[in-house]
């Protein structure tokens, strides 16, 4: 898997987004590419920001148990997986402030370091290390992206 904390590989991550334009049609799926980016931002709201309660104990504990490792494992997503009800966009979003959301927060995950996610407490799923980590974000957003064919 790639690293999303290598710069070569977030520069060439940000080349395949801008390959992307609003009219970009998706090759299975339900979402429209400014929802499909939406959608992909939802990680990273959850790592930088407050928006997304955090699970309690009880559902913390069944993600932990039950969705940790399909999304923190090196195995792509299938086509059409079920998502999590925070990561369901159905409204319209703007593509190009979606767009630049998505660079940004690459960027600064990526000018963080793998350092700074080793052993950091996820928001639904405890303590991930780095390759986690990696994993959790690149893997996301690769299946997103081939699924618009970037």
């Amino acid at each position: 898997m790639k690293n999303i904390f290598d710069k070569k590989v977030v520069d060439e991550v940000v080349g395949r987004i801008n390959k992307l334009t609003p009219k970009s049609a998706g090759l299975w799926g339900k979402m429209n590419v400014a929802q499909m980016m939406a959608h992909c931002n939802v990680s990273y709201e959850m790592v930088y920001t407050d928006k997304h309660p955090k699970p309690n104990g009880a559902m913390k504990l069944m993600l932990k148990l039950f969705v940790k490792q399909p999304v923190v494992n090196e195995k792509p997503y299938k086509k059409n997986s079920r998502t999590a009800p925070a990561f369901l966009i159905v409204d319209e979003r703007d593509f190009e402030k979606e767009k630049q959301r998505l660079i940004d927060y690459l960027i600064k995950t990526q000018e963080l370091g793998e350092d700074h996610f080793h052993n950091k407490e996820s928001h639904s799923f405890g303590p991930l290390t780095k390759t986690e980590w990696n994993n959790l974000f690149y893997k996301h957003l690769n299946h997103h992206l081939e699924q618009f064919g970037v």
